[in-house]
């Protein structure tokens, strides 16, 4: 009996629940620190190159961090993927748009198409095989 309760309450949504704290489950939040950023980064490929290193530095930083503090707050599966890959792509980013970074003229395709092939690959693939939010002890009680 006691069992069969705690299998209902833990189906239960809680106000506190991985979902309720979970940035990208808000329509508006998400507009605004995924979709907005992640346009910004797009615009990057259409600008010259000393904008283009402002554009994509400012939005895979701010992702990146955002992903990570998502990761911290829900344990979102993906974000602790998505947010260094984000990271180093702001590092590359501006180590490359300041000409630190040798990559030679492909420089950026190689860092947008990284970027962009990462994302899609480490925002579906984690989920995939471990589900969508990180299990800790007191989300089983």
């Amino acid at each position: 009996m006691l069992r069969q309760t705690l299998a209902i309450m833990r189906d239960l949504p809680s106000a506190n629940g991985p979902q309720q704290r979970d940035v990208l489950c808000s329509g508006t939040k998400m507009f605004l620190f995924w979709c907005l950023p992640a346009c910004v980064f797009g615009l990057g490929f259409f600008v010259p190159p000393a904008l283009r290193t402002v554009l994509w530095t400012l939005s895979l930083g701010f992702m990146g961090t955002l992903c990570l503090v998502n990761a911290s707050r829900c344990g979102r599966i993906h974000c602790y993927f998505t947010g260094p890959l984000f990271i180093l792509g702001a590092i590359a980013s501006l180590g490359y748009g300041i000409g630190l970074l040798p990559f030679g003229p492909p420089g950026w395709k190689w860092i947008g198409n990284i970027t962009i092939i990462g994302a899609i690959t480490l925002s579906t693939i984690p989920e995939f095989v471990f589900g969508r939010y990180r299990r800790n002890r007191r989300d089983e009680l």
